[in-house]
């Protein structure tokens, strides 16, 4: 049988803030999430100051690797909002401005429509606009490049207008297991598990709760049966070596 197509996405997070500490970043887990609905995993993440080189030197690498690339930060109104002069370079096409992106903003900002505010309708040319729920400044599609707002909530409400509009594969699906029980002593359980069942991974990760230390086992795989077999398989591994299992996270 042919091998599953396994589409690729990578996350370029733009902004001197993120890198200072002053600002934390919320975008990542929510699109790797929001990705993996739609059959795309996300294979990197990179955080890039606000400077053109390194920009365009991310996003190239990553246009050449993945399937997909995303951006978050760097699309506003201030003079430091470079994402897209540098996606324009990375891309060799000039900036322009998009008449449907400045309708949709004088339509929003009315008499309070300034210049800086205009600077928001500036696209790489050719590029689409992603309709933006929140306010008035549209995302960008240029080619495969993905270009989104940094604000949370925002940056949420352009991927919903993305919903199912992707190529992709099959969705990553995950099942827990959970038990009392030190990761290591358990190791080889779970390298055998891997082992038995080919296109299974399981992450391990330890915790410590009243007490005592233990560890949450997530198993993922692109096909039900598959799964629920190697958590069937672990369960039934880590009982016969004097565990209890819960099927489900502690």
């Amino acid at each position: 049988m042919a091998e599953t197509r396994i589409w690729t996405a990578a996350l370029i997070v733009i902004g001197d803030e993120i890198l200072s500490g002053r600002t934390q970043d919320a975008n990542l887990a929510y699109l790797a999430k929001w990705l993996n609905i739609q059959g795309i995993q996300l294979v990197e993440a990179r955080v890039v100051p606000d400077q053109m080189g390194a920009i365009v030197a991310a996003v190239n690498a990553c246009r050449a690797q993945c399937d997909y690339v995303f951006t978050t930060g760097g699309i506003g109104p201030t003079h430091d909002d470079i994402s897209v002069d540098a996606v324009a370079e990375a891309l060799g096409v000039p900036v322009v401005l998009h008449p449907e992106a400045e309708a949709m903003l004088r339509r929003y900002y009315g008499e309070r429509i300034t210049e800086a505010r205009l600077r928001m309708a500036r696209v790489p040319e050719g590029a689409d606009l992603i309709e933006n729920p929140v306010s008035g400044a549209p995302g960008i599609r240029i080619g495969n490049v993905f270009m989104l707002a940094g604000v949370p909530k925002i940056t949420q409400g352009m991927l919903a207008g993305l919903d199912g509009k992707l190529e992709g594969g099959l969705p990553v699906l995950d099942r827990t297991v959970g038990a009392w029980v030190p990761e290591s002593s358990v190791s080889e359980i779970l390298i055998a598990v891997e082992r038995e069942k080919p296109g299974i991974q399981i992450g391990s990760y330890p915790f410590w709760r009243e007490g005592k230390i233990g560890a949450n086992f997530v198993i993922r795989s692109r096909e039900q049966a598959a799964l629920d077999d190697a958590a069937a398989r672990l369960m039934d591994a880590l009982s016969a070596a004097g565990h209890q299992p819960l099927d489900g996270a502690i």
